[in-house]
């Protein structure tokens, strides 16, 4: 019994030293492992092959797998930072690569370690060549050599510099840049690199000079614009008033443009006025200044004059280089031009008022008749203004629907009825009543603004013959067109716009006037006008026969079917033999020359007895009826009856 109890009791002593053993192992070794050392080695395993995902294993603190898994943790995010490097630096690679502006890199000593591609396509230098150098050897700031290393040493000292620089390509062509400079440095301070960014403006500086010129150009002709005109015009000032020498200040615009617009176009007039820019300026000198005012209004300065004849020799000439025929493709036009001057010192010092006078003597110049040249005069200055107000106020009274147009009837003595109508103009004046034409046409005739004037008069006369047609009125209407309408190129294009405007009414029922002098100065091209309006079915008539110039030769050179006497020599020819043997003359004249004839002027019945005996049986003038408003037309012709005596003479 005691050997049994000495063996169970050793067997017990031997399991509680091996559970104390045992326990002590585990306080030894497992609770600083923290967990099943084998899924500790299966943590370091996968942490080995990579895999730092999160798997919710969770340790004891300060036991070994409590630093295995903070490990892996830190170690995770570590990768992830490193990997957020890596795109951060692969997001600048590309930046760098693609930038449209210049980078180049260099180290300490300025020597370029690294370039992007919009340096090699901006420099013409490939990364190859450009490694190595310094940045002047590649043509940065190529007009100094010494103002690169004062852009280094700036950049040194405040860290940045910023700036334009023109630089040379290495093809040789010379560009502008915009710079920025700046250095990076290291933990201790010490600069590490220069990094230097640029990129071409050449292009705006371009468009900046542009923009510029165009502040102080016409955009058209390229001439100074009235900014810069007023500038030189100050500066010459001072050089006359300093060297005492005669400064002239011209205005010119040009007479018969108006009709190279409406015909060929504004692309061809402004072809005109280009042409007309490069004309002026080679006939001045480059100390002379030639601007464009606006429109076709130009303005000269002729500077270092030694007097007034070799001011008007000068201007004489450039009338002659405006006159001379342009080429607009296939058509050759003609144009002219009005200039007016006036001289400093002679004529004070204030530049707008040298410029108001020369305006003024320009304004003169056409009054005369255009196609001269004009120095002001103060002695007549208020004249001129008091004529140009009168002028602008007879061009407003158009829009302003002043003019009326009256008729006065014409008739064949022979037939006894009305044959026809002329058409005449009147002022309905706001103040002063009703006006006749000789109270304001003579201040417009020999000015463009006859031109619409007379497509007005027209244009009342068509719808005019339109109304008495539905009334049952079948005759023809005169109007009177101005010497300055009827030598438009565009003339005939112009009268077919207006017959088109009114399909009822036949062209045949529309008779022109003009005068002798309306073809003074190009009687071909009036007598080719007339012809191509006379293909349309229009008529016309040569008034006022017997005035003018040359009356024989227009007469056979015009063809015209009717020639009308002027009144001058019907209202005297019973007193006065010479009006009575120009009245015979012109009929007889007429008759073998096959034109009709019309007598105006005709006030009383003798006269009428005395044209029918010559042969004239179409009259009018006060005998017959005054100048009436189309609204009494009507019921004069219904009302009108023969005078008794020109019946008897025709028995």
């Amino acid at each position: 019994a005691n050997a049994w109890f000495v063996v169970f009791a050793g067997i017990l002593l031997g399991t509680l030293l091996i559970f104390i053993i045992l326990w002590q192992l585990r306080r030894l070794i497992l609770n600083p492992i923290g967990g099943d050392p084998a899924l500790a080695i299966d943590v370091v395993k996968r942490i080995a092959a990579g895999d730092l995902a999160q798997d919710g294993l969770n340790a004891k603190p300060d036991t070994l797998m409590a630093s295995v898994l903070e490990m892996r943790q830190k170690l995770r995010e570590s990768i992830d930072t490193l990997q957020l490097n890596a795109e951060r630096m692969r997001l600048s690679a590309s930046v760098f690569d693609h930038a449209h502006d210049g980078i180049f890199i260099t180290d300490a000593n300025a020597n370029i370690v690294e370039v992007n591609y919009a340096f090699t396509q901006i420099t013409g230098y490939s990364r190859e060549e450009a490694l190595g150098h310094v940045p002047q050897a590649l043509g940065f700031v190529t007009y100094d050599d010494s103002l690169l290393d004062l852009l280094w040493l700036q950049a040194e000292s405040n860290s940045e510099w910023r700036g334009e620089t023109w630089n040379r390509r290495m093809n040789g062509d010379v560009y502008a840049a915009w710079l920025d400079i700046f250095c990076v440095r290291d933990e201790a301070n010490h600069i590490k690199n220069f990094v230097g960014l640029f990129s071409d403006i050449t292009q705006a500086k371009e468009q900046q000079q542009n923009l510029e010129r165009m502040a102080y150009h016409d955009p058209l002709t390229q001439l100074p614009n009235r900014a810069l005109l007023s500038d030189r015009l100050q500066q010459a000032l001072a050089r006359a008033e300093r060297s005492g020498e005669l400064l002239a200040v011209c205005c010119l615009d040009l007479d018969g443009f108006k009709p190279v617009n409406d015909t060929l176009g504004h692309e061809a007039g402004d072809y005109l006025l280009v042409q007309l820019a490069v004309r002026m300026s080679a006939c001045l000198r480059d100390s002379d200044t030639v601007a464009r005012l606006g429109g076709d209004e130009f303005a000269v300065l002729l500077c270092g004059l030694q007097s007034v004849d070799e001011c008007t020799q000068t201007l004489e000439r450039l009338l002659s280089v405006i006159k001379t025929p342009y080429s607009l493709g296939d058509k050759t036009v003609t144009v002219s031009s009005s200039i007016g001057y006036t001289i400093f010192p002679d004529d004070g010092c204030e530049p707008d008022t040298l410029l108001r006078h020369a305006d003024h003597a320009m304004y003169q110049a056409k009054l005369n008749g255009g196609s001269r040249v004009q120095q002001f005069d103060s002695h007549h200055d208020r004249q001129f203004r008091g004529l140009r107000q009168d002028r602008e106020r007879v061009e407003a009274a158009l829009p302003n629907d002043e003019f009326r147009l009256h008729y006065q009837p014409k008739v064949d003595l022979r037939q006894g009825k009305v044959v026809g109508m002329e058409a005449l103009i009147r002022w309905e004046h706001p103040e002063l009543g009703l006006r006749g034409p000789i109270t304001f046409l003579p201040i417009i005739e020999d000015t463009d603004f006859s031109i619409p004037l007379g497509e007005w008069v027209i244009r009342e006369a068509l719808g005019q013959i339109k109304i008495w047609q539905a009334a049952g009125l079948d005759f023809q209407v005169s109007v009177n067109i101005a010497a300055r309408h009827i030598v438009q190129s565009n003339f005939t294009e112009r009268l077919i716009l207006l017959l088109a405007e009114f399909p009822e009414v036949e062209p045949r029922k529309l008779e022109l006037e003009i005068t002798e002098t309306a073809a003074i100065e190009d009687v071909s091209g009036v007598a080719n006008t007339i012809n191509s309006c006379k293909q349309l079915g229009v008529s016309f008539a040569l008034d006022d026969f017997g005035v003018g110039y040359s009356s024989l030769t227009y007469l056979r050179r015009l063809p015209v079917e009717t020639i009308k006497i002027d009144q001058s020599f019907v209202r005297d020819m019973l007193q006065d033999v010479d009006d009575l043997a120009v009245v015979a003359g012109v009929i007889s004249l007429s008759r073998d020359f096959k034109r009709k004839v019309v007598a105006e002027g005709v006030e009383t019945s003798e006269q009428g007895v005395w044209l029918l005996r010559m042969g004239c049986s179409v009259v009018q003038g006060y005998g017959i009826a005054r100048p009436m408003h189309a609204d009494a037309v009507l019921n004069w012709v219904e009302a009108y009856q023969q005078d008794p005596s020109w019946t008897q003479g025709l028995v």
